[in-house]
């Protein structure tokens, strides 16, 4: 009884640290509902290789997603084409490969990058609404001070600041620009291809490659039973964007999951991704979404980019080769991660 108690534990506490990071998704403009699929690719893809790294919403991939593109078009374009080179990478085994030619300095680097990506975009959300994105970065700052030494220290900061956010704006009663999703079901997208979309997808590939190495890579370390595969991660998790970008979804990808650290891992996370599939289903998302100001993320992010992702990367990018961490780290901040792994690779080859 106690191991069901702290797999619902684990479960709920997962749920709720999703569901923010979808309302992010639905601000960026991708629709809700085909979203749903991909989660349940992920509960497929799961219950047949017994893994114990669930797929879920993921701030950084959202975040650069609804940042590299203009629309709905471009953003889902380079989210498919990205699935679909992730897809065969994973399908050959050669993500491993690949940062092994790369480097841990240059993977490091575009990782520390992306962090400095999700702080800006934090701080570009409380200069739009100074108020609820101003309460939430509060908020989340003082959480995390309190809780950063626990494990569910960010499921405590998401939720925390996204609740402190919506009363403030329901208090002051100011005119704020809510969540609305539009076109919300499974309508086949015309998409947009052009050097910025081809880009885009060459930058969500770098992440992506990245993310299911360190993330996939912690959560199966809290796991006491269950299997583990970066490559099954990669094509589950890829396949899962390739279904949900075709109807104008959003990204569903590898995250550090509390479920990993339950008495049965697996089943945990696989209940976790079907009950957001079915809430994605039935419209709940965007029903949460009219009483939650799109600002109400930016704390959350701020704390993930700046604390989360650049404290501990940007050290580790800088370790071994400076001059190649550092070129990764900063070209990716200031373009995308694609580049930023050219750049270190480039550096490194020339011997800096």
């Amino acid at each position: 009884m106690n191991d069901i108690l702290t797999d619902a534990l684990a479960v709920i506490g997962v749920v709720l640290n999703g569901l923010p990071q979808g309302l992010l998704a639905l601000a960026y403009g991708f629709a809700s509902v085909p979203t749903a699929l991909a989660f349940f690719v992920g509960v497929i893809g799961n219950t047949i290789t017994q893994s114990v790294a669930p797929i879920s919403f993921q701030a950084e991939t959202i975040t650069y997603a609804g940042t590299a593109g203009k629309n709905r078009a471009e953003r889902c374009a380079m989210i498919f084409l990205g699935g679909v080179i992730m897809t065969i990478i994973g399908a050959f085994g050669l993500l491993t490969k690949i940062v092994d030619f790369i480097g841990e300095d240059v993977s490091y680097g575009m990782m520390a990058g992306v962090g400095i990506i999700l702080t800006k975009a934090a701080i570009d959300m409380i200069r739009k609404d100074a108020i609820s994105g101003g309460v939430s970065l509060a908020a989340a700052l003082i959480t995390y001070f309190f809780t950063r030494d626990s494990s569910n220290a960010l499921v405590y900061t998401i939720v925390i600041s996204v609740v402190a956010s919506c009363i403030a704006s329901a208090i002051f009663k100011k005119e704020k620009a809510n969540i609305t999703v539009e076109n919300d079901g499974f309508v086949r997208q015309k998409f947009t291809i052009n050097s910025s979309v081809i880009i885009g997808a060459l930058g969500m590939v770098c992440l992506n490659i990245g993310s299911n190495i360190s993330f996939g890579g912690i959560t199966a370390g809290m796991a006491t039973s269950g299997n583990y595969n970066v490559d099954h991660l990669t094509v589950i998790s890829s396949v899962a964007d390739m279904v949900s970008s075709f109807f104008g979804g959003a990204p569903v990808e590898s995250i550090i999951s509390a479920t990993a650290s339950a008495p049965h891992p697996v089943w945990a996370g696989v209940i976790m991704m079907a009950i957001i599939g079915l809430i994605l289903v039935f419209k709940l998302l965007p029903k949460i979404g009219k009483f939650v100001p799109s600002s109400s993320i930016a704390g959350f992010l701020f704390v993930l980019g700046l604390f989360s992702t650049v404290v501990p990367d940007a050290p580790l990018a800088l370790a071994e080769n400076p001059a190649a961490g550092g070129a990764a780290m900063v070209v990716t901040a200031v373009t995308n991660p694609f580049l930023g792994m050219l750049a270190g690779v480039v550096v490194k080859l020339l011997g800096l």
